[in-house]
Order: C-alpha cells, then sequence, then structure tokens
C-alpha cells in the first residue's frame, strides 16, 4: 500500500472528505508517471503524493473542491511545458458523524455498530471534530456533569438529531441551564428525550437499537413505523 493509499483508507476510516487524484494518461515528457496520484481535502489542500510537479499538483486542487461537491468523479487534463497529463479525479464524500456521549454501555453499543450503518463517530464534544459536517448527537448519561457543555458545543454546530437519554423529569434541568445559556427555544424543543424507538428495549444493546433505528429514521426523513403494503419494498421487510 503506497502513502497515499495509506492515507485515503486514514482519512475514510475518520469519515472525512477527500479526493484521490490518479494520472491516467502521459502525452509528451512531462515530469510525471501513470500511477502517480494526490490525495486532497474538501478544501482541496494536499494531504499526501504529487502527481510529479507543483503546476499539475495546484491544477488538481483547483479542482478538487469542485469534484467533491459534484459527487461525480471526473477526468481532466493538464498542461505543462514539456508535456500533458490526463488525470481522473474520484470524490469521496464525508461520511455522517454521530456524537456517542456518556461513559456507559449503551454509548458502547452506539460506537461499536454506527459504523456498520455509515456513520463516522466520535466520542467528545470537540468543534474542530464537529465543524462542517452532518451531524447526529445522542447522550447516554443524563446525569453526567459536562452534559450541558458537551450540548452547548454540539448545538453551535445545526445537528439534524439531538438525543438525550432520560424522562423529561431526569432532563428537564439541563435543558432549563442551557436556555440560560441563550439557546434558542426552537433547539431545546427539538432535543429528543426520552430518545429511541419503542421497541420495548430493556438491556443495554436493545436501547442502543432502538436509539440507532431512530437516528437512521431521521437521516432518511423516515417517521419510523413499520412498512406497510404498497410501499417500497414488500410489508414486513
Amino acid at each position: 500500500m503506497t502513502d497515499v493509499e495509506g492515507e485515503l483508507v486514514r482519512r475514510r476510516d475518520a469519515g472525512e472528505a477527500v479526493v484521490l487524484a490518479t494520472i491516467v494518461g502521459v502525452g509528451g515528457r512531462p515530469p510525471s508517471r501513470p500511477g502517480e496520484k494526490i490525495l486532497l481535502n474538501a478544501s482541496g489542500e494536499a494531504l499526501a503524493g504529487t502527481l510529479g510537479c507543483s503546476e499539475f499538483d495546484s491544477a488538481a486542487r483547483s479542482d478538487g473542491p469542485a469534484i467533491l461537491g459534484s459527487g461525480e468523479p471526473a477526468q481532466r487534463t493538464y498542461t505543462h511545458d514539456l508535456g500533458t497529463i490526463d488525470v481522473y479525479l474520484e470524490p469521496y464524500a464525508a461520511r455522517p458523524m454521530l456524537v456517542v456521549l456518556g461513559r456507559t454501555p449503551v454509548a458502547g453499543a452506539l460506537v461499536r455498530w454506527a459504523a456498520e450503518l455509515g456513520f463516522a463517530t466520535c466520542t467528545a464534544a470537540s468543534d474542530d471534530a464537529l465543524r462542517g459536517r452532518e451531524l447526529y448527537a445522542v447522550h447516554t448519561d443524563h446525569d453526567a456533569p459536562g452534559l450541558v457543555d458537551d450540548l452547548s458545543v454540539v448545538l453551535r454546530h445545526a445537528p439534524r438529531f439531538v438525543g438525550v437519554m432520560g424522562s423529561r423529569r431526569h432532563t428537564g434541568h439541563h435543558l432549563d441551564e442551557l436556555r440560560a445559556r441563550g439557546v434558542a427555544e426552537g433547539l431545546l424543543a427539538a432535543i429528543q428525550s426520552p430518545v429511541g424507538l419503542d421497541i420495548g428495549a430493556r438491556s443495554a444493546p436493545e436501547i442502543a437499537l432502538s436509539i440507532l433505528a431512530g437516528v437512521v429514521a431521521v437521516r432518511h426523513g423516515s417517521s419510523g413505523g413499520w412498512k406497510a403494503e404498497g410501499r417500497a419494498g414488500r410489508a414486513g421487510t
């Protein structure tokens, strides 16, 4: 595995958006070889590799953000005084981020299973980690001393879903503190508590399953109900 391929794997495992540019053809005598690669982040900054010279790298960096935004691979031809290269640019979109807070058995199950459902995960509310992501968050411990601080960070990044385990009797005072910090009523009302679909969950794995099912439903704009005859797929599938 090359350094570029290794970095691609690391960035994809972290759920980051990247563009991989690979030389697929050479004309003339440019300082490049077929198969050379450069990996770019969402801003067009080089993460690893090169296309052979700074001019070609700069051209790929300029094209990278637009390719990522389109979501479709594309081929470009870049020109140098000594020749040309044909470059294939492949976008890899960022995976949605599930922030799992609280050191609980439910949190452990959420982290284990989220990757199989296409989510990147993190277990700390950090502005740097959350910035610019499609974001979902679940706090699994309503007694955690840093809960309000963590939710304050998450809410700054326009999450699509925020849930807190526990009834409103257990979480209401946290919402009051967020309100006192100036969090808008609309954001507070959107915090789901209790959290998870009603599947009769009892054990930590069952609770985690109910939460993940709810998060997936939100992600795809579904109410989370049973499928019925006449909808996509067969009833009961």
